[in-house]
């Protein structure tokens, strides 16, 4: 049965930043070449572990959150840090999911003859060594383990102080699987456990060893990573999502996915931040799901067309539009029509979620082909932007960036193509 050490604690035997990838590059040759029954069985009993210790995986939880109060952490912050029954299973619930997934690594994206007779084939495989950074979500250290696994690639994870006992109770589990596999190497999935800036630093300049770097966190990480990273990157960005409720809405619709964007779960990156509503809609549709918001506890920021209609909002500051709250917190704006919403998201948004609602086809379709973002929904709640949802299995980010991936990052984003030429002897004569 698997069982936790003693301490999760961080040690001076630790091996540094550039030991974690140098290893981590040496397993990336064994790992590539591991078969799917060999990664999937992996994966199971990476998940059959967690499932053993949830227990155990609560108390080091519990040394995090603790900390985390004490040092006047926000109620989104420790949200996110919780570790729950629920969530302990969730997150194992999602490694099995990958599981079931169709493996893609050998997939013959295209195939081609060449006049000359060669074939040509375009194959995915292993990116080789990714590495995340991540702040206060403990399920990532599971989530990354066994996407990078399925996907054929190694995974440094290096977590914020914050989740240090976490991440390392997690980690520690995942380890002693590995360490008991005959053909995967125990370096295939490691935890940096020194939490620094330095050790942060380091991993975004071991261009030598990290072929992917994904950020997971707020502006300040990102920021971090912008402005040092010489390793290859996907940014996981913010989320100021927002949903247009056009003239043609749905009003019953309309406000169920409102509701459900904002208040669900606000602490997640597809919770909706502003409201953009058409003028029609402003005297007899507004006031209404305002109510409802304010009755959920849901502080409203509006413009004054919307304090005209509901004098109970604030008012609306001008950074407000830009701001991702995380929190039950939205701000509202009247606007004449889709050209106006247009204008405002691609102005304010952040490339992550987008929504409409309007039973107006021409208008939706309108909607989708012109605004800039990974993912956008169609009478449809933001919330479903997520790779579980999408039905790539967990993910590893939302890019919010064009290349080399785009919106929620499943386990082809963890894959390039190369070309595989097959021939009878032809050589090139010019």
């Amino acid at each position: 049965m698997t069982t936790l050490p003693t301490t999760t604690a961080p040690t001076a035997a630790a091996p540094s930043v550039i030991d974690v990838c140098r290893r981590a590059r040496e397993a990336s040759y064994a790992v590539r070449e591991l078969t799917t029954e060999v990664k999937n069985r992996v994966i199971a009993e990476m998940a059959d572990a967690i499932d053993a210790v949830g227990e155990q995986l609560k108390q080091a939880n519990a040394l995090d959150l603790a900390a985390a109060r004490e040092n006047g952490a926000s109620t989104t912050l420790v949200d996110r840090l919780t570790l729950t029954d629920k969530r302990i299973s969730g997150m194992t619930r999602a490694m099995r999911t990958i599981i079931d997934l169709p493996d893609p690594v050998g997939e013959v994206v295209e195939g081609r003859t060449r006049p000359n007779g060669i074939q040509i084939d375009q194959v995915r495989e292993p990116l080789g060594v990714v590495a995340v950074i991540y702040e206060a979500r403990p399920g990532v250290t599971a989530d990354v383990a066994a996407l990078c696994l399925k996907s054929g690639n190694t995974a440094v994870l290096r977590g914020s102080s914050i989740a240090k006992h976490t991440n390392a109770a997690i980690a520690d589990v995942l380890t002693e699987v590995l360490a008991r596999q005959e053909d995967v190497p125990t370096d295939a999935v490691q935890l940096i456990r020194d939490c620094s800036r330095e050790a942060a630093l380091e991993l975004l300049k071991a261009e030598e060893y990290v072929d992917l770097l994904v950020p997971r966190g707020g502006p300040g990480l990102i920021k971090t990573v912008k402005d040092n990273a010489i390793v290859p990157t996907v940014i996981d960005g913010d989320g100021n999502c927002h949903v247009y409720v056009d003239t043609t809405a749905d009003r019953s619709m309309a406000t169920d996915i409102v509701i459900n964007g904002k208040t669900s779960r606000p602490s997640v990156c597809n919770a909706v931040e502003t409201l953009l509503v058409h003028q029609d809609l402003a005297e007899n549709w507004l006031p209404g799901v305002l109510d409802e918001l304010k009755g959920l506890g849901v502080e409203v920021r509006g413009d004054e067309r919307t304090r005209a209609v509901w004098p109970d909002a604030a008012p609306v500051q001008d950074s407000d539009w830009e701001t991702e709250y995380l929190d039950l917190i939205l701000a509202v704006k009247v606007v004449e029509d889709l050209d106006a919403a247009l204008r405002h998201i691609n102005r304010y948004g952040t490339r992550n979620a987008e929504a409409i609602v309007a039973q107006d086809i021409a208008v939706a379709r309108r909607f989708a082909r012109a605004i800039d973002s990974g993912s956008v929904f169609v009478n449809t709640s933001t919330r479903f932007s997520d790779g579980g949802e999408f039905g790539y299995g967990v993910e590893i980010g939302v890019s919010t960036q064009k290349l080399h991936a785009r919106g929620p990052m499943g386990l082809e984003s963890l894959t390039c193509v190369k070309n595989v030429v097959w021939g009878s002897g032809q050589i090139r004569v010019l």
